[in-house]
């Protein structure tokens, strides 16, 4: 199949640039997955959807503010680095820009000091392994320094970190948020509960390779980028009882959606107690195994989402549904609207 089977006209101006005061306040397109029918609605209106015996599954991953600025302690160069995957305790893969200034023995230094780094070695791609040192504890120092590293395309400046975040992130790692999830307030989630509709979290810490437009003609060359995922016991044993009493899985987002794929494929069909990194590249033809629907953001033209949901509800159903979703003016991706496939 070819990257260009996945394009669409999208105009600039519907790509959000910030994201709306309500989370529930997003619009919402409903496409059915038989009658390929579509219907526009809110957000805070995707409850009626939902029937006792399903189950929500939310990635809880938390953004890290993973982009500093320092200098040079040498030169007082001014260097930019963005964190991407920490190796060990203080050790961590990182981008730096300009990368030609940053050799190994360079040492940096962020905020008067608070927070050192010397670079110990390379990564292809032209990544950089830094060594950080400081007082207190990382996270907190990181929190003080560090910006969110909003994606390329998002040129505004966000005012609330908080507002890059799910209500339910706990677990620190990511580069980007699982945007499918912003939608969600504590009062919605509290209202889905209470109609019998199980929530249960898994964790995909979402790297920047999500971002990085697919470069091959056809699909089947392209490399998808490795991320970390979990699930715990307690979620393995509840999606497992969901799916034994014939209940639906519905994974909100993508990331949730290549977790839940990854380890149904990893366990002939089961769910099960895991963690790795995963790489799965999931586009038509796909036979999922673990998930009955979806609820996602919309996505950017020959992306490798946009591909996966195309893999759930095929790619003519989901182009047909884009570009409904772009004569009705949705805003699309991170802080855009939403879509829930069922």
């Amino acid at each position: 199949m070819n990257i260009e089977d996945f394009d669409f006209e999208l105009p600039e101006e519907l790509i959000a640039q910030t994201p709306l005061k309500e989370r529930t306040s997003s619009r919402l397109l409903v496409l059915d997955q038989e009658t390929k029918e579509v219907e526009h609605k809110h957000f805070r209106d995707i409850k009626q959807y939902f029937k006792k015996g399903d189950c929500l599954v939310l990635n809880d991953t938390r953004v890290l503010p993973a982009r500093l600025y320092g200098v040079k302690k040498d030169t007082g160069a001014k260097i930019e680095v963005l964190l991407l995957t920490q190796e060990e305790k203080d050790t961590w893969e990182v981008l730096t820009k300009p990368a030609k200034k940053v050799k190994v023995g360079t040492e940096l230094v962020f905020g008067d000091g608070k927070l050192r780094a010397t670079c110990t070695g390379y990564k292809e791609h032209g990544g950089r392994i830094l060594e950080f040192s400081y007082s207190g504890i990382f996270y907190e120092v990181l929190d003080e320094l560090g910006e969110m590293p909003l994606p390329p395309y998002i040129k505004e400046q966000l005012p609330e970190k908080e507002r890059y975040q799910t209500v339910f992130a706990r677990e620190e790692g990511s580069a980007a948020a699982p945007t499918a999830g912003l939608h969600f307030t504590n009062e919605l989630l509290e209202e889905i509960k209470s109609m019998g509709v199980t929530i249960a979290f898994i964790t995909l810490h979402v790297g920047l390779g999500t971002f990085r437009p697919v470069s091959a003609d056809t699909i089947d060359n392209h490399k998808m980028h490795a991320e970390f995922y979990q699930m715990t016991k307690d979620t393995a044993d509840t999606l497992t009882k969901i799916k034994e009493a014939g209940g639906r899985i519905i994974s909100v987002g993508t990331t949730s959606t290549r977790t839940l794929e990854t380890i149904a494929r990893d366990n002939n069909g089961a769910f099960a107690e895991s963690s790795g990194w995963t790489d799965i590249f999931i586009y038509p033809p796909y036979q999922f195994r673990a998930v009955d629907g979806l609820i996602t953001n919309f996505h950017l033209p020959k992306s490798t989402l946009i591909m996966l949901v195309s893999a759930l509800a095929d790619r003519k159903t989901i182009l047909r549904a884009y570009n409904e979703a772009v004569n009705e003016r949705y805003r699309f991706f991170s802080f855009g609207d939403a879509m829930l496939i069922l």
